[in-house]
């Protein structure tokens, strides 16, 4: 008669055993994973009953695939397929500790995955040793084997009636957990899209497998679009229109513009003292001068795109996809820029990046836009002194490109796109003129070093731009792109704003700097809400430009017309008086919760959920090929070349051109 140990030692050699048991500690591990690595908010029993049971079917599912196996290969692809999916559950949390998202297939494109590859200090810095310790029950499965404690049988295989059997179970389970998701959710997987729903109700396989299916059907979609379907975005956003408010039509007319990307740079920075010391003086003294509109409640509106999100909504007033970045997976749509918009009325343009031209696929995208000059990293001194992180210190980088902009012919339309303040906030000695937080959490504490750098190297540029006599003909915008600290950091967050960091206090913390300053015109604080969806037809209407026949899914900001509703990408919304986050509403002033969901709430959200279908719509089947605007001229992308074909002007050089464009002056 066998022992206790006997008898695992035989329940283990078994095919099933041996599967039992991997189910187990993988179902074990996602358990911990969920409850330990995302912050998937919990609010009942149902839920966390859901959170408890969802891995089981995966397991049970695509284990039992190794089950058609014989013998020790059954078990080898039982450890495959285990490892696979860790894999997907580990990428997820390394994700997840900056993008407090889940990865979605479109992260995926190639051109996306090499973004990811450039990435890697960043992704070195999201990655624990704990982590190793979701890895040792697949260690352990090995483990088992080359020691002998499982001795497989080479010739046992489970019928192929059972297995499909286990199949079935693993199917059953899936539609049973899905049934509990809906009652307590319903319409799961039709409403607007929350990757953070399906996780917690579903699991983080099925999520996946749900996102495939998804993205498949947006890839559709272009394939099946006509002209009849941009007939309703535009019906929406003719209807949306808010008419120029004429204290500021046209004041800026003619003038150049210039946008300065603050990189992660979050509104709580502006005015913001550590240990009695402005962390940013010379943005403060910006935000504050009599000629800029300093915006208070104006948020970002970023998905997974991050910067090419906040990119996207600037130049073009559509959002970012709800999936993946539109620059990497829609870069050759058709698209209707501000520099285009301005080019065809006699503007330069001209974008400057510290970082290679292929990343987030700009050398493609932009061409679509319209711009005609891309200064990428091949045109500024690369050396290992001055790059940090994604590339360029911001100081040099503003240095080198001044005699660039010095070769624009006026008026010109300019991006800077910045890159020191940028996670995980890597600051040398040298370069940090102000002490770190002492919060205990290495990105925030040094977050406040990177920005006040940010904060020198503006104010050199800026006093460059006056002593070249730009300042005073130039329309100049600073805003951030999208928040700096993640809701992963909420301990540390609750000890720099002195007050609990909350689900609402997050949502507060997504608003970010909008300053437009313009020559001449009386400036002061504007405290109607706004996102960055708003900001072209804002700026065009500065420019005496009017948006009404423009397809655009914001409103101008300075309009007594503009509804001050900021949706965000996951649907939720921000307004005056109320809230959706995280599928509550709270009142905005006080955040406190809001019980029950009035006629007008409800309404609101089917606005905010039917503007991002739109917008998504107008992305994913490239409408705005079947609709070109009176007196706008298609762009044609060959008409642009950025490959650098001279070398780098000195400051008194007063060309026009500058090689990068010679083949998009036509």
């Amino acid at each position: 008669m066998k022992d206790g140990k006997g008898k695992i030692q035989a329940f283990l050699s078994k095919n099933y055993g041996f599967f039992i048991l991997a189910v187990i500690l993988f179902w074990l591990k996602s358990v911990i994973a969920y409850e330990t690595q995302f912050k998937l908010g919990i609010e009942n029993a149902m839920q966390q009953f859901l959170l408890i049971i969802n891995p089981l079917s995966t397991a049970v599912f695509f284990m039992g695939l190794a089950l058609f196996a014989k013998g020790r290969r059954s078990f080898i692809w039982i450890i495959i397929i285990d490892f696979l999916l860790t894999f997907v559950l580990y990428a997820n949390m390394v994700y997840y500790r900056f993008f407090s998202d889940f990865i979605t297939l479109p992260n995926l494109n190639p051109k996306q995955m090499q973004n990811m590859g450039d990435m890697g200090g960043s992704v070195l810095a999201l990655m624990h040793w704990t982590d190793v310790l979701f890895f040792v029950d697949i260690l352990f499965l090995i483990g088992l084997l080359i020691f002998k404690f499982a001795k497989p049988d080479r010739t046992a295989r489970i019928r192929a009636r059972k297995v499909v059997g286990v199949l079935t179970l693993g199917v059953a389970m899936f539609l049973a957990n899905l049934g509990m998701a809906e009652i307590d959710r319903p319409e799961l997987l039709t409403r607007t899209f929350d990757r953070n729903y399906i996780v917690k109700y579903l699991g983080m396989t099925n999520y996946q497998i749900y996102d495939a299916v998804k993205s498949t059907e947006s890839q559709t979609q272009r394939a099946l679009a006509d002209s009849s379907d941009v007939n309703e975005v535009l019906n929406y956003t003719k209807s949306k229109y808010a008419a120029p408010n004429m204290e500021y039509f046209g004041k800026a007319k003619g003038k150049n513009v210039i946008y300065i990307h603050l990189e992660s740079f979050q509104q709580f920075l502006v005015n913001y003292k550590l240990n009695g010391q402005e962390v940013t003086p010379f943005i403060n003294s910006f935000f504050k001068d009599k000629n800029t509109l300093s915006f208070t409640n104006f948020f970002h509106q970023t998905g997974q795109g991050k910067t090419a999100d906040a990119e996207m909504m600037l130049e073009n007033s559509l959002y970012g996809l709800p999936q993946g970045s539109a620059f990497t997976t829609k870069g050759s749509n058709t698209f209707q820029s501000a520099p285009a918009i301005l080019g065809q009325q006699g503007y330069d343009s001209a974008v400057f990046h510290g970082n290679y031209k292929s990343f987030w696929n700009r050398d493609e995208v932009y061409k679509h836009f319209g711009y005609k000059n891309f200064f990428d990293a091949s045109y500024y001194d690369m050396n290992d002194n001055d790059v940090s992180n994604y590339g360029l210190k911001d100081k040099p980088f503003f240095t080198e490109s001044e005699p660039y902009i010095e070769s624009l012919k006026q008026p010109f339309y300019a991006k800077f796109i910045t890159l020191t303040n940028h996670f995980p906030y890597p600051i040398s000695d040298e370069d940090a003129t102000i002490e770190p937080a002492n919060t205990g959490d290495s990105s925030v504490d040094t977050y406040f070093q990177t920005a006040h750098y940010l904060d020198e190297s503006v104010k050199a540029f800026v006093d460059f731009l006056k002593q070249k006599g730009l300042y005073d003909n130039s329309v100049i915008i600073m805003y951030g792109d999208h928040y700096g600290i993640s809701d992963n950091h909420a301990a540390a967050m609750t000890k720099i704003l002195g007050k609990d960091y909350n689900s609402f206090e997050n949502a507060q913390a997504q608003r970010v700097p909008l300053m437009i300053h313009v020559p001449g015109v009386e400036g002061g604080i504007q405290e109607q809400y706004g996102g960055e969806i708003d900001v072209l037809p804002t700026v065009l209407s500065l420019l005496g430009i009017d948006t009404k026949n423009y397809l655009q899914m914001g409103s101008d900001l300075l309009s007594k017309e503009h509804k001050q509703l900021v949706p965000f990408r996951n649907g939720d919304f921000i307004s005056p008086t109320y809230s959706l986050i995280g599928g509550k509403y709270y009142n905005q002033k006080t955040g406190e919760v809001i019980e029950t969901e009035t006629p007008e709430m409800k309404e609101t959200k089917e606005t905010v959920s039917k503007e991002l279908q739109l917008s998504d719509s107008v992305l994913q089947g490239d409408l705005l090929r079947f609709y070109t605007p009176e007196g706008f001229k298609k762009t044609d992308p060959n008409d642009y070349n950025y490959n650098k074909k001279t070398k780098k002007k000195k400051t008194d050089d007063k060309s026009t051109s500058n090689g990068a464009t010679s083949e998009s002056s036509k």
